[in-house]
């Protein structure tokens, strides 16, 4: 794999933490839980709150070897159509930095699937903004 494709590879297992998303592994056991981080040298995977069969887990930690699959359970979050919106209220002022998953508004307040970061009154109209993204893409999903 080039640089590029693996830092790509990497960014898109980044959106999966925090997130349900379901594991199998390459003898077909299904692991179900949230994706609390990776080891990006081996791919190797903490789950919390899992759900094996019957029987459920604080913790799980998978060696990457193992992995066949990781499935995410969940719409993505679309930051993308997010910065599009915002771009139509500020316009010439918004900056979607894919790779990173950060969406800039006049330099100053920083937007994440997680939310929005900075102060004073464009600060309230970009978190407005965004509630209202989040609950429109909540319906649809």
């Amino acid at each position: 794999m080039s640089l590029t494709t693996t830092r790509k590879y990497i960014n898109e297992l980044n959106n999966f933490i925090d997130r349900n998303v379901k594991v199998i592994t390459i003898r077909g056991a299904i692991y179900e839980g949230k994706l609390l981080g990776f080891d990006a040298s081996n791919l190797s995977v903490c789950l919390g709150d899992v759900v094996v069969g019957n029987e459920k887990y604080a913790r799980v930690i998978i060696r990457g070897d193992a992995i066949s699959e990781i499935l995410l359970k969940e719409k993505p979050f679309d930051l993308k159509g997010l910065s599009e919106r915002l771009s139509k209220v500020f316009p010439n002022m918004v900056k979607y930095y894919e790779d990173a998953g950060v969406i800039t508004v006049m330099d100053r307040i920083k937007v994440t699937a997680k939310g929005v970061e900075g102060s004073g009154p464009m600060f309230e109209r970009v978190k407005k903004i965004y509630e209202q993204y989040v609950m429109e893409q909540t319906s649809e999903g």
